[in-house]
């Protein structure tokens, strides 16, 4: 797969890391907007090829009263609000087989989560609609494994596939990055890494996900030495308060210098 694959990406050339970035899950057209906004405007900054992220349901909920989403379609529409409005490409995770004809009538890459990546109705179904797919490595999952989800992309049609590690289980209450996985992945898609789902502490008693913000700085960093390909980051304008995940999003006033920073050891490794 290359860049130039992904509609509406810009700074391809550029010679950085591309980017998804948003928030876990689509609260609001002004939340979705506001966010959206904010992130355009630094990746402009910084030459950054950006994918706006953001998901039109959660499936995987620990308990049934968690939030899900405001509607498929509703949400659906506010992704696709956001790509006309900032011109930029717009990802969302599926689910279910039918959630792949549907979402992608408004979204440009398709994400199959980590713990349905394996589920190969779904895989296919998300290659079938000719649009990009993003696979989530499962955390149960070694990166060898990983070039049979490819594959299955490939035998489907369809060479446009990258990789995303989002860290493997460490007990039953915290995450791992492996980086000796991200040359191995690399040999089969581009590789990103996904930074936030990488710090979580699943598993809670409370039913509640934890996480590790702390740490993003940590990971991404050793991410861009290791090479990967793009970077994912959820982030918010007011984590503590976001209605999924906000123990391990990044606060949307943290993005540019954190991006900022990553973009200056990308060019020095560029030179190595």
């Amino acid at each position: 797969m290359k860049l130039q694959d992904i509609p509406k990406l810009k700074h391809t050339n550029s010679n950085n890391f591309f980017l998804l970035c948003g928030p876990c899950a689509i609260e609001s057209e002004d939340m979705a907007l506001r966010i959206a906004e904010k992130v355009v405007s630094i990746t402009n900054k910084l030459e950054i090829p950006y994918v706006f992220k953001g998901s039109f349901k959660k499936a995987n909920r620990s308990r049934i009263d968690s939030f899900t989403g405001i509607g498929d379609e509703n949400a659906l529409k506010i992704l696709k609000k956001v790509s006309d409005t900032f011109d930029v490409p717009t990802v969302t995770d599926i689910h279910e087989i039918s959630d792949a004809v549907l979402a992608a009538q408004y979204v440009d890459v398709l994400q199959i989560p980590a713990f349905l990546v394996r589920q190969t109705d779904l895989v296919v179904a998300a290659a079938k609609t000719g649009k990009v797919v993003n696979l989530k490595k499962g955390q149960f999952m070694s990166p060898e494994a990983m070039k049979y989800a490819v594959q299955k992309v490939k035998d489907s049609g369809s060479d446009k596939a990258w990789i995303t590690d989002r860290g493997t289980m460490f007990g039953y209450q915290d995450m791992i990055v492996d980086f000796r996985g991200i040359p191995t992945m690399r040999q089969y898609a581009p590789t990103v890494l996904d930074v936030t789902h990488s710090l979580q502490q699943p598993n809670q008693t409370a039913g509640v996900t934890g996480g590790r913000p702390d740490m993003i700085e940590t990971i991404a960093r050793a991410g861009i030495v290791n090479h990967v390909d793009g970077l994912f980051i959820e982030t918010h304008f007011d984590p503590a308060n976001a209605k999924s995940d906000g123990a391990n999003m990044l606060h949307l006033d943290n993005l540019e210098r954190l991006l900022t920073n990553l973009v200056a050891i990308r060019k020095t490794i560029n030179r190595l």
